[in-house]
């Protein structure tokens, strides 16, 4: 991998934007069971921004995994399979319904480690996102890039979750993955083509979104305090498949929430901290 090649990407940047339709927020809602005002004004839900201004690939550029071919604004790291791997978002201001949402995104750094299961290589990215010219959030992605092994083979056995003060259990149905993959344009066939993800990437199931957990935790701390925080931070551990129901667990932590997802007795996949 020639890493002073992947680096030259670092200051690249990209601006996207898009109208918060109230048609979209009511299909972020339907698809986490949640009820809402979608009127002009009204405040939209909490990570709806991921969902806004996807990249939109034509479908003849997608690669076999059906993501976009390497390149473009992410750099072209040469390995087959890439995760979010963890983030932090710092809330400034609240997104309405009908403003105009822009992100204007930022490779911060590009870093290759060695891991237990082989070479791992970081993206770091930087997002701003307005609504109307309101500076709303602060987002850093960190974006893994890993070999073809099964991500968690070579790792030790890692011990069950504790159960979290409030806890929750989440089916993760095939409609509610594909509805999320919907939502936000991805065409990653992990997430809904259970015979490929089965026969091409030997996984047990089809893969939970990272995003998507992250904005069930911070749906889940925002319903404990009773307001959005003003920062969540996360990263994912392990994966979670379909073939098992996972829970949300979060238990107070000073001012704020520790929180994670956790199959109902498996070990924690995705950590994160919350405050106010």
């Amino acid at each position: 991998m020639d890493i002073d090649h992947l680096r030259r990407w670092i200051g690249r940047t990209e601006t996207q934007s898009e109208w918060v339709t109230p048609s979209l927020v009511q299909r972020f809602n339907a698809t986490f069971d949640r009820e809402g005002d979608t009127s002009p004004g009204s405040a939209a839900p909490l990570l709806v921004h991921l969902c806004l201004a996807p990249p939109a690939a034509p479908t003849s550029q997608l690669g076999p995994d059906g993501h976009p071919a390497r390149g473009g604004f992410l750099p072209p790291v040469p390995l087959p399979r890439r995760m979010w791997a963890g983030g932090a978002f710092a809330f400034h201001g609240v997104i309405r319904v009908g403003e105009t949402v822009t992100r204007r995104s930022l490779i911060k750094d590009v870093v290759v480690k060695e891991g237990r299961s082989g070479t791992l290589c970081f993206v770091t990215v930087l997002h701003e996102i307005d609504s109307d010219g309101r500076s709303v959030l602060t987002e850093r992605q960190d974006i893994v890039y890993r070999g073809a092994d099964t991500p968690g083979a070579a790792d030790k056995v890692l011990p069950p979750a504790p159960h979290g003060a409030h806890r929750v259990q989440v089916d993760p149905s095939a409609a509610l993955l594909f509805r999320y993959s919907a939502l936000t344009f991805n065409g990653h066939r992990i997430h809904y083509d259970a015979p490929y993800v089965r026969g091409e990437e030997g996984y047990p199931g089809l893969i939970v979104h990272g995003p998507m957990q992250a904005t069930m935790l911070a749906q889940f701390a925002e319903t404990i305090k009773g307001a959005p925080p003003a920062q969540f931070d996360f990263r994912s551990l392990s994966p979670l498949f379909d073939d098992a129901d996972f829970t949300l667990n979060a238990t107070e932590e000073g001012a704020g929430l520790r929180l994670w997802t956790a199959y109902v007795d498996g070990p924690v996949a995705m950590e994160a901290t919350a405050t106010w």
